[in-house]
């Protein structure tokens, strides 16, 4: 930040050319504080320049076989990753596919033709890309798994919140101020009292969820199915109004 000196004294000829020769000295010259301000700019734009603007689409991921059959069953697996234009971005996907779904990329120990279609099972796992604001990209990864022979499925919405500047992703407890949390637990029960008391849940019962995104109107918090309501009324979203957020998320981590 630029800083200047300022003299206010008024006094002899005697004295004031002592002072101002002395406040010379540590002053920085015109030609100084031009050379930090342009490095400011400079630094500012190397800085934003090194951020990428995403491009990104949802493709088909290739499997060697789409149905994979073990022992006991056999699951149809259809996967879809994200193709951007940013290579680590493709990457951590990938490898996110590979570490949740590691049957899908391994040969089959029996031939599916030797199940009946009504054995084989359904998983789908797809990668959506939200949006970007400056340094904060967002996607979701899509899940839905179904068991041969289950009365339903299950699926699953994971946010995912990249740090562009430093290429990782961020997890609830770097979201947060350091020594926040209970007060980060206390704002989002207020802003969502009325509904967590409809559901006889109470302040010390309600846990942070690492999943969240960036809504509309605040950072939205996303609990599994079951986790507090039921199956019907689906994937639960309780808000942390931006208002409420100040002093309490990370000053980067908030959109702008």
């Amino acid at each position: 930040m630029m800083w200047q000196w300022q003299n206010h004294y008024s006094k002899t000829l005697v004295v004031s050319l002592l002072v101002g020769g002395f406040l010379a000295g540590c002053q920085p010259s015109s030609s100084t504080s031009q050379t930090e301000s342009s490095n400011h700019q400079a630094a500012s734009e190397v800085k934003a320049q090194s951020i990428p603007l995403i491009q990104a689409k949802t493709v088909p991921v290739k499997l060697t076989q789409t149905v994979v059959c073990e022992t006991d069953e056999c699951t149809n697996y259809q996967l879809a990753s994200v193709q951007s234009n940013v290579p680590w971005i493709n990457a951590y996907f990938m490898d996110r596919l590979k570490k949740d779904v590691p049957l899908a990329f391994k040969p089959s120990s029996k031939p599916a033709s030797s199940v009946a279609p009504e054995q084989v099972g359904q998983n789908q796992y797809s990668v959506r890309y939200v949006g970007q604001n400056k340094n904060l990209a967002s996607f979701v990864f899509d899940s839905s798994t179904y068991n041969a022979g289950a009365a339903h499925g299950m699926y699953h919405e994971d946010y995912v919140i990249l740090d562009l500047q430093n290429k990782r992703r961020v997890m609830v407890d770097q979201l947060m101020k350091q020594g926040k949390q209970q007060q980060v637990l206390a704002a989002l029960y207020e802003a969502n009292r009325q509904w967590l008391d409809a559901h006889q849940i109470s302040k010390e019962k309600l846990q942070l969820s690492d999943n969240f995104y960036y809504g509309v109107h605040g950072i939205v918090f996303v609990y599994p199915l079951y986790e507090l309501a039921s199956y019907a009324e689906g994937m639960t979203e309780l808000t942390l109004p931006y208002r409420d957020a100040q002093g309490l998320i990370q000053p980067q981590y908030l959109p702008e």
